[in-house]
């Protein structure tokens, strides 16, 4: 029964995650365009949005603990470890490119002389942990499917 609960509470949390990863992806198109003014007004939107970086780590705690549950077989076991290490890649992708982003606007405060490159870093970035995190949800997904409950 423990790993039923692990492999629901995977897929939440990973859906979870993926619905501010979506959101950031649905408005780059709108966005990415805009001059300095109107999307530096626009990025305040997501002022108190860091509280929801919390869903990558739970995910990923998640994912791991389901794939040492999921050891016994292979499948589960190997999708869950993929699955934990998308949610290691975004956290990585976040470091390098969306947090430096970040901090360089003062969260989107200040425009600096490099705003656009600033602006294209972290709209790409989220964009690609959109598709880590939507990668991730599958997997864990495919993991809990895969499992084969022992016999009786």
């Amino acid at each position: 029964m423990t790993i039923k609960i692990i492999q629901f509470l995977a897929i939440i949390i990973s859906a979870l995650a993926l619905a501010p990863a979506g959101a950031h992806l649905a408005a780059l198109p709108n966005k990415i365009s805009m001059p300095p003014a109107d999307y530096f007004t626009v990025q305040g939107i997501y002022r108190g949005w860091a509280v929801l970086g919390w869903l990558w780590l739970a995910a990923l705690v998640a994912d791991s603990v389901l794939a040492l549950l999921a050891r016994p077989q292979f499948w589960p076991f190997w999708l869950a470890i993929l699955a934990a290490l998308c949610f290691v890649l975004m956290l990585a992708i976040f470091t390098v490119w969306t947090l430096p982003a970040n901090q360089a606007t003062h969260n989107w405060t200040t425009v600096p002389a490099n705003w656009e490159a600033l602006r294209l870093q972290w709209e790409y970035s989220h964009a690609v942990n959109t598709a880590l995190v939507f990668a991730a949800l599958c997997l864990t997904a495919m993991s809990a499917l895969s499992w084969r409950s022992p016999g009786p």
